[in-house]
């Protein structure tokens, strides 16, 4: 698909850190607290992305207080009970609406998943043209990262009917309705894993603290 060249910048983005999952696999409370020596998982997500963006939200349900060290604005999904990612997405494209006129697209990023690439912001704005809302999403050895993404304040509308009708939640289902481009990234040549591993299970917070005692030497 032929773009024209995207004049989007930083400031015309807002961050959507996705926190308000149920850790089901994990055994429940909210991963993006769990400690993995000395750092939250949202203190490593916050660190990759404070650098690419210059405003950012959380997405959570729940007491807003337990986040209230970050210093972010808690916004909850704004319809159904744990509705999954697109609700997250959704809170975040509501918040830009209501609050930053100038936001015309919202980064939505997974808080489980913390060695997303540190140039995922340039290279969505890259990959999207300015002038009509096309969503792109993140992909990695030829797989849809479909929480990684990008997305169009023009869009909340649909979007919000779209959940409040009853349809799916999946996130591929919803952008099959629009204009969307893959932005492909490659896996990280430090720790050797997927940029978009995201932790799961108790297991998978071994394989991060290995991944952490690679990057930090």
């Amino acid at each position: 698909m032929n773009t024209t060249p995207s004049r989007l910048t930083r400031n015309n983005l807002l961050g959507c850190v996705l926190a308000g999952g149920q850790s089901r696999r994990m055994g429940g409370g909210d991963k993006p607290l769990l400690d993995l020596g000395g750092r939250t998982m949202l203190d490593m997500i916050l660190a990759r992305l404070s650098p690419q963006l210059a405003d950012i939200v959380l997405n959570a349900n729940g007491d807003p207080d337990r986040f209230a060290r970050f210093e972010l604005p808690v916004v909850p999904d704004p319809l159904g009970d744990y509705a999954g990612p697109l609700a997250g997405i959704l809170a975040g494209l509501e918040f830009a609406s209501a609050h930053r006129p100038d936001v015309s697209h919202v980064i939505s990023v997974a808080g489980d998943t913390p060695f997303f690439p540190t140039d995922l912001v340039g290279r969505f704005c890259a990959a999207v043209p300015s002038d009509r809302p096309v969503i792109a999403l993140a992909s990695s050895s030829d797989k849809l990262q479909p929480v990684f993404g990008l997305w169009p304040v023009a869009l909340k509308s649909d979007l919000h009917d779209w959940l409040d009708s009853g349809q799916s939640g999946k996130v591929l289902a919803f952008v099959d309705r629009h204009n969307s481009v893959e932005v492909a990234f490659d896996t990280d040549p430090v720790s050797g894993l997927d940029p978009f591993f995201n932790a799961n299970r108790p297991d998978d917070l071994a394989t991060v603290r290995d991944a952490l005692s690679l990057t930090n030497r």
